[in-house]
This record gives structure tokens, sequence and C-alpha cells, in this order.
């Protein structure tokens, strides 16, 4: 398992921008391939992004265009930058490591805390 530590809480208004961050603690971080996916209230949990461990990005429809997400493995981190967000845009975002052994999205995997991101209109 690999410990995630996402950035804080954000509260931002509608059209705005935040990028949020998070670190991994393992040694092999740059072999993992790292996402997002986020959970708005009373709804399942949805896939937003991830990069795989080459640097490839892939993203869902809805956040295509708007959201970016990259990684620094010199500092075990995967970012995403949200531009231009909308209200149903507010959700609890969490990281996500995925790898051979424990595939991206899967229970087994390692996720984050999860950070709330607020975007009021």
């Amino acid at each position: 398992q690999v410990h995630l530590e996402e950035s804080g809480a954000v509260l931002v208004q509608a059209g705005g921008s935040l990028r949020l961050s998070c670190a991994a603690s393992v040694s092999t971080f740059s072999t993992l391939t790292m996402g997002w996916f986020r959970q708005p209230l009373g709804k399942q949990r949805e896939f937003v992004a991830f990069i795989s461990s080459g640097g490839t990005p892939n993203y869902s429809d809805s956040v295509k265009v708007r959201f970016t997400i990259s990684r620094g493995d010199a500092k075990n981190t995967v970012y995403l930058q949200m531009n231009s967000l909308k209200p149903e845009d507010t959700a609890v975002y969490y990281c996500n490591a995925g790898s051979l052994s424990r595939p991206l999205g899967a229970q087994a995997s390692s996720w984050g805390q999860g950070t709330q991101v607020t975007v009021s209109s």
C-alpha cells in the first residue's frame, strides 16, 4: 500500500481555477499509474483523470479540456489543474495509485483521504 497525502479543502467560485496535489510516500512512484476520482454528495465515486507511468494522460468526457493531470516524479507528486470550474464539479476528490497487482480504481489499490472541492455559483 502507498500512503497518499492530498492538499486541503478548497472553496472557489464558478469559472475559477485551482490545483490539487497528492504526494505519495513510496520509492517506486515513477512506476505507478496515478489518478483522480471524485464523489459528489449522495452519488457514486466517478473517474476524473489518470496519468500513466510514462506520462500519458486520460480524462473523463466531463472534464476533458478543462482539467489537466500531471506528475512530478522527482517530488512523488501528482497534480490536477482544474480550470473553468462549474458547480457540478463540487465533490470530494480522491487521489489513487495503481499498479499491475492493484489496478487503478480497484478497492485494493491505494487511495488518499479525499479533499472537499466546493464550487459556488
